[in-house]
Formats: C-alpha cells, structure tokens, sequence
C-alpha cells in the first residue's frame, strides 16, 4: 500500500528548483519502521491511513506502508520526529489506550521535546512509566509540561498548577485523586472551587443548596464521570466518600486522609487561601488549580489569592508549583493558538 499525500511528494518536489541555497536546504533522510504486533496496525494507520496522513500534514513527510513495514521520507529532522511519533502511537496502543486526533497531536507536538522517548515506557533514567490509572482508563501525557506535573501528584503534598485552559491541570488531578480513592491510599475524595460568576450575572438561581452551586462545579463532575463509570460516581458522593462543594464549606474543616483539588484558584481571595491551605490534614494530598491571568474576582482591585500563595509558598519544602503554556493545550490545536493570540496582546 503506497499513498500519496495532498501536496506534491518529496520525489516530485525534488525535481523542482529549491528555494535554499545549497548549502542551506534541509537534509533529506529516508527510514524504515517495521511493528511487532501486527494486530495494532489498524488502529495505528487509521481509517483509510487517516493517522498517517495527520503526521504527514503536520510535519511535512511522506509515509508508504507496505504490510507491517513504514517508510518515511522528507526533512531529516521531520523524519526523525515522524519515526518518535509515531512509535509512541503504536506504544499508546501496546498499552491498551485510546488513540485518537487529538491525542495523535499530542504526541506530534511532544515529539519535539526531548522528553519524548520513554514517557510511556519508561526508562532508567526517569524511573517508572508516567502514568495514572482509573476504573475508565489509562492516562499517559499528552504535552510535555504534563510529564512533571503526573510525577508531582504522585508524590508532592501540595502542588499549584498554573497555566491556560486546556492543559489538563484539573483533569490529571482528577484522575489521580479517583487512582488514590479507588486504591485505597485515600479515604475521601474532596473536589471545590469559588463560586463566582465569570464577568456575567447570572441572577437568582432556582433549587435547594445542591441545585444553586452545582453549575459551577459542572467541570468537576465531567473529569470525574471520565475517569469512573457514573453509577460509581453517585454512589460515592451519596455515601460522602466524594464530596463536591464551593470552597465557603471548607471553613473550619481539618480535611484529612483526603485528596482534595480546589479549581479555578484565581478566583479567591487571599482570606480564602489562607483558610483553604491550613484545612490540610494527616495523609492528604491537596492540588490547586488556576489561570492567574483569568481572574474574575468581584471588585476587580482585590489581589488573587492564587498569585499571592505561589508567590509566598512556592520555596516551602513539600510543596511543588507546575506551570503550562499554550503549548501544553491538549484540546483542538486551535485552542492554543487562541490562547498565544490572547497572551501576545497582554489581554
């Protein structure tokens, strides 16, 4: 099977006049790639090669297959981020995980990190696979900055994550707090964020208690009916083991064998992080997560208290900080360039 992308190939480019003088034109590189189990082909190359022509279109490389053999051809170093790519599909694969679009630009966007090979294997070096597993599924990083920050919730007591929508900040804290609950490490899972409405009004709400905050921890429960099957998921928050609340109910609190994750951090004062930070108990984890430059603190002149408590606590030993860009997004490659366009304008 030989295919041929959209745009011209490198065969019939190469008779073309270059635009580089000679000594500056890329080097070219050919390699072959073959796959041990051939079961995994399929859903590697994808429907009618969609994979393979997703790697092809975003790094500018040609690839044939012919049985379980690849051979990719184009821009040396194409090529070689080509070849990582896509062994870390079929390692995806190997392992059981999904791959799908936006994952395969994930690994496209990693395969310039030199961090790349063994992320989900594993190597000598960085210690054990990075990984978080739930009921639902497996999770590996999906952007480089993720690598660090999976390691930090697995061992740190308190980690700020910092950075853009998208990132996977909240998800991956979810995940690794339903891992803990499920294995037993903790004994309650405590999910939180401010309430407070972003730049709008939304008036009176109807319903009891449950019903008025229950929009704004709506994030929350879909990271969590992601990461275990929902009838789980009622059952725990009914018997108190999950408990999701808007940080008002911390007060006075003392959260132990807990994994608890306040959301949306910006949105606090420095009163409420202050009183949320001294709740942590024995045998607790505690993950805060915020845009610094999304802040939507009524008054508009009030310090975050997320801003503030990086600034104060971010050298205390057992506490790590964790910071993305817009090249961690891992939602549509769209939402990144969004949030660079935003971040140019100082907006």
């Amino acid at each position: 099977m030989a295919r041929k992308p959209a745009n011209q190939s490198p065969r019939e480019t190469g008779s073309k006049v270059s635009p580089f003088p000679a000594a500056a034109r890329p080097r070219r590189a050919r390699i072959e790639m073959s796959f041990e189990d051939q079961s995994l082909l399929v859903p590697l190359f994808g429907e009618f090669d969609a994979n393979l022509v997703q790697v092809e279109n975003r790094l500018g490389v040609f690839i044939s297959a012919r049985g379980d053999q690849l051979q990719i051809e184009g821009p040396q170093d194409s090529v070689a981020r080509a070849r990582d790519t896509l062994q870390a599909m079929y390692d995806r694969l190997a392992l059981g995980q999904d791959l799908d679009a936006g994952a395969i630009e994930s690994l496209i966007a990693m395969s310039n990190e030199p961090t790349l090979e063994g992320i989900i294997s594993g190597d000598k070096d960085d210690g054990p696979p990075v990984m978080i597993r739930t009921r639902r599924k497996t999770i590996v990083p999906r952007s480089a900055g993720q690598i660090p920050y999976m390691r930090q919730l697995a061992k740190d007591d308190i980690i700020f994550a910092l950075g853009p929508a998208g990132t996977g900040k909240t998800y991956l804290a979810v995940a690794q707090a339903v891992s803990q609950l499920i294995s037993g490490s903790v004994q309650r899972l405590i999910l939180s964020r401010p309430a407070v409405e972003a730049g709008e009004k939304l008036g009176f709400l109807p319903g009891d208690m449950k019903d008025k905050v229950d929009p704004y921890l709506r994030p929350l429960y879909d990271a969590l009916f992601d990461c275990m099957p929902p009838e789980q998921v009622e059952r725990r928050i009914a018997s108190g083991e999950i408990e999701i609340a808007p940080i008002a109910f911390m007060r006075g609190r003392t959260l132990a064998d807990a994994f608890v994750i306040l959301d949306e951090a910006q949105n606090t004062t420095r009163e409420q992080m202050k009183m949320f930070l001294t709740r942590f108990g024995q045998n607790s984890r505690m993950v805060i997560c915020g845009d610094p430059k999304q802040v939507d603190i009524p008054g508009g002149d009030r310090m975050s208290g997320l801003a503030d408590a990086v600034t104060k606590l971010e050298n205390v030993e057992g506490i790590a900080v964790s910071r993305f860009t817009s090249a961690d997004v891992v939602r549509h490659p769209i939402v990144g360039r969004i949030v660079e366009a935003y971040e140019g304008t100082g907006e």
